[in-house]
C-alpha cells in the first residue's frame, strides 16, 4: 500500500516501543542491509548542546558558495518534516522521503526502528542518491550512541557542553561531554568550538585519537574590530592563518563561537575541501536560520527563538545585553517536561520585562501547563511580572496587547513555541 508522507510519519511512531531508544545495532543492521550507503565523500557531524543547527547552516553556506554540492540532516523541524533533510539548500520532496522510507521499510524486515533511526535512515539514503560532494549531519541526542554515528565523519564539531538531556547523558559537563566526544574518530579532525570545555569531553576525544582543534587554543577570533574597520571582525589559525570576516547576518554573540568552529572544520579539510575566504565571507553575511532570533513582526519587534536551556538562556541574555532601547521585553515561555525551567528563568532574570506562560502540554505529551511553569517561578523569579496561558497562541496574544510599538516580544523556550509562532503568523 503506498502511504503519504504524514501517513508514513504516524506509522514510524508506532515501529518502537520507546520514543528515544539510543543504541547503534538496529539502525546500524538495517543500513547494512540497505548496502551502507555513504551520504557523500566527505562527511562532516556537527554535536553539542547548542550551535549545532547555526553550526551546520554556516557550514553548508560556506561550502556551496565555493561550489560544492551539499547536503543537510537537522533535527527537529520547525513546520514541516521535509525541513530535516536538504539537499543543494532545498528541502528533500515527499516523493524522495516516501521513496526512503519503502527502502528502509523493506530492509529493517521486523526490526524495530524510531522514528529518528528511520529519518536518520532516510537522510543517509536521499543524501547516498543525490550525488553531493560533502554531507553535513547533526547529532539528535548525545553522539557514541545516536543513530548519525553509524557514519564515520571526516571531521566533527562539537559546539558546547551544558546540562541538558541529563537522564540519558548523565548529570555533569564531564559525562555529557564524554558521550557527545563519541562521535569522533581516529585520527581526524575533531573542532571543539567553546572557550572553556570540559575535561571529560577532551580526556574522550585523546583517547579517540581524535587530532583536536580547540577554541582558544588551536583558533581564536577578534570581535573588537577587523582591519577593515567596524563591521569586520578576524580569525586566527596557530599555523598564521588570518581571515578579515563581516559580522554574521545571524544575531547574538555566540554567533561568532559557531562560525569560528565551522571555519576551523573547514581550515582542517582544507586539503580535501578548497573554500576561499570569499566563500566564508560570503556565507556569514548571508547564512540565516529559522528560529534563531529570527524577526517575526515590527513595531513591536516580534523575535522567536528555539534556545531552551540555561546554556541558550544565557546567549539570549548576552544578545539582550548587547542592544540598544528596545522598550519592554515581553517573553512569552514554553517549555518541556525534561528542561531546567529554573535555570532558564534565572539565567534571563530581570531582563524580562513581563513573562507570559505558554502551556504546551496540548501540542506533545512532554510539553509542561503553564502552572509547571508557575511553580519555577516561585523558586527561581518568584518577583517577576508573570501570567499563565493554556498555549502559545493565547500567550502571545496578550504580550502583543500588552506590547506597545516600541516594546519587543521574545517567544522562546521550545521547537514547539517556534513552530507555533511560524505555523500561525499574524
Amino acid at each position: 500500500m503506498t502511504r503519504t508522507l504524514d501517513q508514513w510519519l504516524a506509522y514510524q511512531e508506532t515501529t518502537n516501543v520507546h520514543e528515544i531508544e539510543l543504541g547503534l545495532d538496529r539502525v546500524r543492521a538495517v543500513w547494512q542491509a540497505m548496502g551502507a550507503p555513504r551520504p557523500a565523500p566527505v562527511v562532516i557531524t556537527v554535536g553539542g548542546t547548542n550551535g549545532k543547527g547555526s553550526t551546520v547552516a554556516l557550514l553548508e553556506g560556506m561550502l556551496r558558495a565555493a561550489g560544492y554540492r551539499t547536503g543537510c540532516y537537522t533535527s527537529p523541524h520547525l513546520v514541516h518534516y521535509n525541513e530535516r533533510v536538504r539537499i543543494e539548500g532545498v528541502d528533500a520532496g515527499d516523493a524522495q522521503l516516501i521513496a526512503s522510507f519503502e527502502r528502509i521499510e523493506a530492509a529493517r524486515g521486523t526490526l524495530p526502528q524510531t522514528y529518528f533511526e528511520f529519518g536518520t535512515l532516510a537522510a543517509i539514503d536521499v543524501m547516498s542518491r543525490a550525488h553531493i560532494d560533502v554531507a553535513i549531519l547533526e547529532v539528535g541526542l548525545g553522539g557514541r550512541l545516536d543513530a548519525v554515528n553509524i557514519i564515520d565523519a571526516d571531521a566533527v564539531v562539537i559546539t558546547t557542553i551544558d546540562l541538558d538531556h541529563q537522564a540519558w547523558l548523565g548529570n555533569d559537563r564531564d559525562s555529557i561531554g564524554r558521550e557527545k566526544a563519541g562521535i569522533a574518530r581516529a585520527g581526524r579532525p575533531a573542532v571543539v568550538g567553546e572557550l572553556d570545555p570540559p575535561e571529560g569531553l577532551l580526556d574522550a576525544l585523546r583517547g579517540a585519537g581524535a587530532v583536536i582543534e580547540r577554541a582558544g587554543s588551536s583558533f581564536w577570533w577578534d570581535v573588537s574590530v577587523g582591519e577593515r574597520g567596524a563591521g569586520h571582525w578576524q580569525w586566527f589559525h596557530t599555523d598564521g592563518t588570518t581571515l578579515d570576516l563581516p559580522r554574521p547576518a545571524l544575531a547574538a554573540p555566540v554567533q561568532y563561537a559557531n562560525a569560528s568552529a565551522a571555519i576551523a572544520c573547514l581550515h582542517a579539510l582544507r586539503e580535501r575541501l578548497a573554500v576561499p575566504a570569499a566563500a566564508v565571507a560570503s556565507a556569514l553575511a548571508n547564512v540565516h536560520v529559522e528560529g534563531r532570533l529570527q524577526r517575526v513582526g515590527e513595531r513591536p519587534l516580534t523575535l522567536v527563538d528555539v534556545g531552551h536551556n540555561p546554556q541558550a538562556a544565557r546567549a539570549l541574555a548576552d544578545w539582550l545585553d548587547a542592544q540598544p532601547d528596545m522598550g519592554r521585553v515581553m517573553a512569552v515561555y514554553g517549555a518541556l517536561a525534561d528542561k531546567d525551567v529554573a535555570g532558564v528563568i534565572a539565567a534571563l532574570g530581570d531582563r524580562i520585562d513581563h513573562w507570559f506562560l505558554a502551556g504546551l502540554d496540548r501540542d506533545t505529551p512532554r510539553g509542561l501547563p503553564a502552572a509547571a511553569l508557575e511553580e519555577a517561578f516561585l523558586v527561581a523569579l518568584p518577583g517577576a511580572a508573570r501570567e499563565g496561558y493554556p498555549d502559545v497562541d493565547s500567550a502571545w496574544r496578550a504580550a502583543r496587547q500588552a506590547s506597545t510599538a516600541d516594546d519587543t516580544v521574545l517567544l522562546f523556550g521550545s521547537f514547539f513555541v517556534a513552530s507555533a509562532v511560524l505555523t500561525t503568523r499574524p
